[in-house]
């Protein structure tokens, strides 16, 4: 059984930083892509950054040079590093899966976790 285990959200002020760790268990992780999308109230779930097993990312435009994905292979885990955080990144994060390599499209991934929020404030 796949698992995925978000980790590392919490309330931070404009300009802080944070740092979300997805756990997987249940599946072999040199077969998946890796991804964050969010979802802020009231507004539908987006793409925010993925992840190939062989390093290769993708970001949306609005968390470029301020976002960073990252995978220890080891420990079988995720991360995004978040930087220069702004209100408007305020929403629920969740952590994805892909077999195969990186995508942006949520209907591609197998696998999803259950989310952590991240909270913002100005």
């Amino acid at each position: 059984q796949v698992q995925l285990v978000e980790s590392g959200g919490g309330l931070v002020q404009a300009g802080g930083s944070l740092r979300l760790s997805c756990a997987a268990s249940g599946l072999t992780f040199s077969n998946y892509a890796m991804g964050w999308f969010r979802q802020a109230p009231g507004k539908e779930r987006l793409f925010v950054a993925s992840l190939s097993w062989t390093g290769s990312t993708i970001y949306a435009d609005s968390v470029n040079g301020r976002f960073t994905i990252s995978r220890d292979n080891a420990k079988i885990t995720v991360r995004l590093q978040m930087n220069s955080l702004k209100p408007e990144d305020t929403a629920v994060y969740y952590c994805a899966a892909r077999r195969g390599g990186f995508s942006t499209e949520q209907v591609q991934y197998n696998y999803w976790g259950q989310g952590t929020q991240v909270t913002v404030s100005s």
